[in-house]
């Protein structure tokens, strides 16, 4: 095998970064025996899927045949052929008509003159003959990448052979260049007829924004600003190549690009790009460079810019290829956005001065017309520094924190050093829109360089702040900065109550204390009311009234009433940490489900109204929540997935995102995905030290593990979580709403009596707060500990009276659970037929819901009872009266001679459950194996 197939194999998870579907449509074909096309622009990755890809399947293959054009050599007759066969020519010379092996030998060696045309019958069988004789010996693997750049000769020749190979074991994996959607139908079609009839074409698309920050950062460019990494995404148009590029000349660039300009763009690239540009008049060239400086250029725009032939001058460039035609409406678009940033890029700085100079006049938006002038202006301008801040707060007020922190940065770098506010208050209010666009890094690196300098209390003490807040949930990574913060504040009320705001973030998430969270929070909040800042005394009653809602605290709805009265601060009201979030979760933990979907659809619209990315991301986890609880499993999956990859896209709450998303999966999606989710979201809480979060996301990791019918393995990890939340001082179970789950995985694996505690401990809890779903969902799973104990008669009226309640509470899935539990109560029901109308009856709640696990669940059970479990004998009707409900199931099996596996598929159960119930049969029965319950079954005594 070569060597870089070897290497291949052994890096693929580097080398097929976002090409997981393309990867195994590719895969799925090569295992059937199928051949591969694999078709996309230059860069896109298609060498290194293929390579990746021979790597993989070159070990199942007797012979591996492999070339590699180049547009340098592709003049050269046969020398494909040459690359694929040279080395087996001798292997398959002996068994050629001699007509074909003259005829091959000559064109592979060069000896003689074969051409297609004298020689074309002869070298085309002999081509055929030679792949049917290699794979007599075994399967036949046939490499060939740039097949655009492949001599006709060969070409015609694979073609010829490919078309009539048949069932031959002769697999063909290939990539050929097609340069955009307007030709590429064409040209992979022409390559397809060249191919096996059954090759399937796998396109390679672009990568997306997270798929290029996750290559990046394998390539050790990962220092990158979450803003950069997205300007180098919508720059290479989400081609990995070119995404690579740009992150070395980024990395190698003794300066980063000020804010609003294009990315500095690497002579390799520019060279790929700008050949044509040669072929441009000097007067169009110019045209092209204003319009790429501007945002979104158009005819008009160049006009009033100074450029009087632009329609002329952009039709010479159509022509060329370097714009294309924009379905949306005038605006000139580049045929790809590397074109423009090269373009600019090669520009002499005066130019694109001049050129911004003319769009700051001409460009129809202040907001562009602010950033123009900057851009044309070198030094520091109080006037242009002034235009810039009032460009930011414009941009702020439409809802594009992420442009308000650009022209903020560009705001502090035109500001005199002696000017009022100075040049660090506006990076730092930058740096806090930063933080509202979910550009972390961007924040934390612009606070830290503030705090470099600084010495007035105010702005260090800002600074501390936004150094905090672009931690997130790892704020234990910023442990030393509190007592820093604190030392800069002095006796200051308005800046001790930032610090010790904060403070209450720390207590809760790194220490797991609501309690001195809560203090904390009611402490800041009356340093800020001292103070007479507002927007910090509404965030502090917001925390305080979450801290206090989660710990089951009679204060909460007052605090969260004080957190409401006026005067608002309409970015609190909205925050995800604001009191419209406590409202929320009070609401939802109240059963309030329709109130509670109104107040965050409000709020979600809100926040992306203003651009607040990670309220946004939360809000749509929220909002998930609330379907999710409501019984709409589908819609539920649908926004989690949303919310997890905004989250994922920005870098800002991937763990409490993969936490709801496994929750979604396990009720509407794939168990399996939702058990890795749940796995990620613990491992992301545990690795920022995130004590809020780590509850949540194991009692996520329980139910995956209950959903995937694992009970012991939930029973652990909601054990941990019940020791976790009472070391925090959690009481309220509807926090979590883990508690059911914990009671249901203990009675399957025949621990009834700490179910039953459970449920007793959680009851009393419900009972003060008023958790009326909490106390259905306990009653459900009370019925399932009496079921166990044989007491059928009240197992079936406590699910009865649960399924009704939660029906009218409003909690769709549970009340199916309910149903699905009362249809297994009857079919358990010893010498009793079952009951299909309660099964139907669960299904079609299920189906409603959209519960696709659960309705698969149902089915499963139904096929088991169809297929018959015979009743227990009649002539020992008291054998296994004094078992469980379980352990008489189980039993009744056995004597009708399951064995363990095929016990656990028809009840449902893992293996290891049969086993721990069969042990407690044989104790409770006084028998010793499985042969003793046949015995049994038969009458006679046990030996």
């Amino acid at each position: 095998m070569p060597r870089d197939f070897a290497d291949a194999a052994g890096r693929r998870s580097e080398l097929v970064i976002g090409r997981e579907e393309s990867f195994g449509a590719a895969r799925e074909q090569l295992t059937r025996g199928g051949s591969v096309l694999l078709h996309g622009p230059a860069g896109i990755g298609k060498s290194t899927v293929l390579r990746t890809l021979a790597a993989e399947y070159a070990r199942t293959a007797h012979t591996v045949l492999r070339c590699s054009a180049t547009e340098s050599e592709s003049h050269l007759p046969f020398l494909a052929l040459a690359d694929l066969l040279g080395l087996v020519l001798d292997e398959v010379s002996p068994v050629l008509p001699a007509a074909q092996r003259t005829a091959l030998e000559s064109a592979l060696t060069g000896r003689g003159e074969s051409t297609l045309q004298r020689d074309g019958l002869a070298l085309r069988l002999a081509v055929l003959s030679a792949l049917r004789a290699l794979a007599v010996a075994g399967p036949v693997l046939v490499v060939a990448d740039d097949l655009q750049w492949l001599d006709p000769a060969s070409t015609e020749l694979l073609g010829f052979a490919a078309r009539r190979l048949g069932d031959t074991p002769v697999r063909m994996l290939c990539a050929v260049r097609t340069e955009g959607p307007e030709t590429e139908d064409a040209e992979y079609d022409r390559h397809l007829r060249a191919s096996p009839p059954d090759t399937r074409a796998v396109r390679l698309g672009p990568l997306t924004r997270a798929q290029v920050s996750t290559l990046l950062d394998g390539r050790g460019y990962s220092g990158l600003h979450r803003s950069t990494v997205r300007d180098i995404h919508r720059t290479s148009g989400g081609n990995p190549l070119f995404a690579l590029e740009l992150g070395r000349a980024l990395a190698e660039s003794p300066a980063a690009p000020r804010p609003g300009e294009p990315l500095p763009v690497p002579t390799s690239l520019r060279a790929l790009v700008l050949s044509r540009l040669e072929m441009l008049s000097d007067e169009a060239r110019r045209t092209l460079l204003v319009a790429s400086a501007g945002a979104r250029p158009t005819p008009a725009l160049l006009h009033a810019a100074g450029r009087g032939n632009a329609e002329a001058e952009t039709a010479q460039a159509a022509a060329l290829g370097l714009l294309a035609p924009d379905p949306d409406g005038p605006t000139v678009r580049f045929a790809h956005p590397l074109i423009s940033a090269a373009l600019y890029a090669e520009a002499p700085a005066p130019e694109r001065r001049a050129a911004h100079a003319a769009l700051s006049t001409a460009a129809f938006d202040p907001i562009e017309r602010a950033r123009h002038l900057a851009l044309a202006t070198t030094g520091t301008d109080p006037r242009v520094a002034a235009r810039l801040a009032e460009a930011a707060a414009l941009a702020r007020d439409r809802g594009a924190p992420s442009v308000a922190a650009s022209l903020g940065l560009l705001a502090a770098h035109h500001t005199p050093a002696d000017g009022t506010p100075g040049p660090d208050e506006r990076r730092l209010t930058a740096a806090e829109d930063a933080i509202t666009a979910g550009e972390q890094d961007l924040a934390r690196d612009v606070a830290r360089e503030v705090l470099s300098r600084a010495t007035a209390p105010g702005e260090r003490v800002r600074a501390w702040m936004a150094v905090i807040e672009a931690a997130g949930q790892a704020i234990g990574e910023v442990d030393a900065v509190f007592p820093q913060a604190l030392a800069d504040a002095g006796e200051d009320p308005r800046l001790l109550a930032l610090v010790h705001y904060q403070l209450a973030w720390r207590s809760l998430v790194v220490q797991g204390d609501f309690a001195q969270g809560r203090q904390e929070a009611a402490h800041a909040a009356r340093l800020a009311a001292r103070a007479g800042d507002r927007r910090t005394e509404l965030l502090a009653l917001a925390f305080q009234a979450q801290s206090e809602t989660l710990m089951g605290h009679p204060d909460a709805p007052a605090t969260i009433q004080r957190a409401l009265q006026e005067p608002q601060d309409a970015r609190v009201a909205c925050h995800h940490n604001g009191a419209g979030s406590s409202r929320f979760r009070w609401l939802v933990m109240s059963d309030r489900l329709a109130e509670a979907r109104t107040a965050v659809t409000a709020l979600l619209r809100e926040v992306r109204r203003r651009g607040m990315a990670e309220s946004e991301v939360h809000y749509l986890r929220f909002l998930a929540e609330t379907e999710l609880h409501s019984g709409h499993c589908g819609r539920a999956l649908e926004l989690s997935r949303e919310s997890l990859t905004l989250a994922r896209d920005a870098g800002i709450g991937e763990g409490a995102g993969a936490m709801q998303a496994a929750l979604a999966e396990a009720a509407g999606g794939e168990p399996r995905r939702a058990l890795e989710l749940a796995r990620e979201a613990v491992r992301r809480a545990e690795g920022d030290g995130d004590a809020v979060y780590l509850p949540r996301a194991l009692a996520a990791l329980g139910h995956a593990h209950l959903a995937a019918d694992d009970a012991a393995a939930a029973v652990r990890v909601l054990r941990r979580v019940r020791e976790l939340e009472a070391g925090a001082g959690i009481t309220d179970p509807a926090r979590g709403r883990w508690q059911g789950d914990l009671a249901e995985a203990l009675v399957r694996t025949g621990e009834p009596a700490e179910a039953m505690d459970v449920i007793e401990v959680t009851r009393a809890h419900a009972l003060r707060l008023g958790r009326q779903s909490v106390l259905a969902v306990l009653d459900r799973s009370e019925a399932l500990v009496r079921a166990a104990r044989g007491e059928h008669r009240a197992a079936v009226a406590r699910l009865t009276s649960a399924r009704e309640r939660l029906a009218g509470l409003g909690f769709g899935l549970e009340e199916s659970r309910a149903v699905f539990a009362l249809a297994e109560l009857h079919a358990e029901r010893p010498g009793r037929a079952p009951e299909s109308a309660s099964y139907d009856e669960a299904a079609r709640l299920f189906r409603r819901c959209r519960a696709l696990p659960w309705l698969r669940r149902v089915e499963a059970a139904v096929a088991a009872r169809t297929a018959g479990t015979p009743p227990v004998p009649a002539a020992e009707p008291d054998t296994l009266a004094g078992l469980a409900a379980m352990e008489r199931q189980v039993a009744s099996l056995v004597m009708e001679g399951a064995t363990n596996r095929e016990i656990a598929a028809r009840l449902f159960v893992s293996v290891k459950t049969v086993e721990a119930t069969l042990t407690r049969v044989y104790r409770k029965l006084g028998i010793r194996s499985r042969v003793d319950i046949v015995r049994l079954a038969a009458g006679r005594r046990p030996d």
